[in-house]
This record gives structure tokens, C-alpha cells and sequence, in this order.
């Protein structure tokens, strides 16, 4: 089992990076987001969320190369790590897990 255990918005930053596979830098990841789950996402709230999980070790960063598009401004690219997918694996098994855990009665649709 992980010694991390992973926030909501973490576990969302973290899957993102990990969909958009060598293609994740911060506009992308918050559009990303907001497709899929229908979330609006600050920057900087992104912004905060990356750090920290780099910090953890569950991504690394580098930057792109300077665009006049951008001013000359390099976007800094995120990937996922070895921990960080292991990490994901761990959080999925979890859930997964507590999913197969409830009763059939309880989720009955009618």
C-alpha cells in the first residue's frame, strides 16, 4: 500500500498528466479537466496542486522550447512519474475495492 494518500483535485491533476502523456503543461491540463469531469480549474490552484505533487515525486517538469506564439515564453511540460503511476494503480485497487464492497441492494436503479 502507498504512503501517499492523494487529495480529490490531486488524484484529478495526476490522471490528467497521465491522459495527456508528454502533452500536459498547465492550459492543457485545465481544459482537460474541464472536458471531462465539466470542473472549472484556476490556474492557480493548478499551479499549487503541481508543485506539490512534483515535490512528492509523482511528476517531474521540464520546460518546452520558446515559442513567438508566446512571446518567447517556454511552456513547462509535466509527466508522470514511476511513483506517480504506482500511486495511481494503489488509489484505483482502493476504490475499486470499496465499489465491489457495496451490497447490490444499495446501488439498485430502478
Amino acid at each position: 500500500m502507498s504512503q501517499y494518500h492523494l487529495g480529490e483535485f490531486e488524484e484529478i491533476v495526476l490522471l490528467t498528466v497521465a491522459i495527456l502523456d508528454g502533452k500536459a503543461y498547465g492550459i492543457s491540463i485545465i481544459e482537460e479537466i474541464e472536458v471531462r469531469i465539466e470542473r472549472n480549474v484556476s490556474l492557480g490552484a493548478l499551479q499549487t496542486v503541481l508543485k506539490r505533487l512534483e515535490e512528492k515525486g509523482l511528476l517531474r517538469s521540464e520546460f518546452g522550447e520558446a515559442t513567438k506564439v508566446r512571446g518567447g515564453k517556454r511552456k513547462r511540460f509535466y509527466e508522470i512519474t514511476s511513483k506517480g503511476r504506482q500511486i495511481l494503480r494503489d488509489t484505483k485497487e482502493q476504490r475499486v475495492s470499496l465499489w465491489n464492497a457495496i451490497p447490490k441492494t444499495v446501488l439498485k436503479f430502478s
